[in-house]
């Protein structure tokens, strides 16, 4: 094993891994983030852009000890938005399974990292299809009040050494449906959690 499982848990609820390749040897699974408000977040950054540098041409020219140099937070803003929205469209996340080098390849990428986690066919028991709790809610102001978990079914690959690595979350039927594909695929056995 090469990479660390604990990198691929995620916080959300559901990811949706789709079948990209599927070939005798190799079956490729991608999954690629949040990219509606990836690019909602980009556009409205784009269509502000010429708010903002109007803005930060006046603050040039008078300072900002000067009426318009107040508004010094909006130009600010508006690139932690470009920001926010280039790092939603950037996520993505594989899985290849490689018969011929016997080997899992699940990446993780981002605008900022890339995470990989390599295991041979040899270090996995079996694949599971199971339920998490998913966090919910959001305290306000250190307040648990609203917090809540909710079930969400989940397709989990679990190790020799007793250590599960997070594979897809949706519905039962998909999560069966892809353990299925994956244990015919990689000859482990599939084991559903009552």
């Amino acid at each position: 094993m090469q990479g660390q499982p604990r990198h691929f848990e995620s916080v959300g609820s559901r990811l949706g891994f789709q079948v990209r390749e599927e070939t005798p040897a190799r079956l490729l699974l991608s999954w690629q983030g949040a990219r509606f408000p990836g690019w909602l977040c980009l556009g409205l950054a784009l269509a502000l852009l010429f708010v903002s540098l109007p803005i930060i041409a006046a603050i040039r020219l008078k300072g900002f000890a000067s009426r318009v140099g107040a508004l010094w937070y909006f130009p600010f803003m508006n690139l932690m938005l470009l920001g926010i929205g280039a790092f939603l469209v950037s996520v993505r996340r594989s899985i290849v399974l490689d018969r011929e080098s016997a080997q899992v390849l699940l990446t993780k990428t981002t605008l900022i990292n890339r995470r990989l986690l390599r295991l041979a066919f040899a270090d996995i028991t079996h694949f599971k299809v199971g339920v998490d709790q998913v966090y919910s809610g959001a305290g306000v102001a250190g307040s648990t009040m609203g917090q809540s978990y909710f079930p969400v079914h989940s397709l989990r690959l679990v190790l020799t050494g007793g250590e599960t690595v997070l594979l897809d979350r949706g519905s039962e039927r998909r999560m069966e449906s892809l353990g299925e594909k994956l244990s015919r695929f990689s000859e482990r056995p599939l084991v559903k959690d009552t």
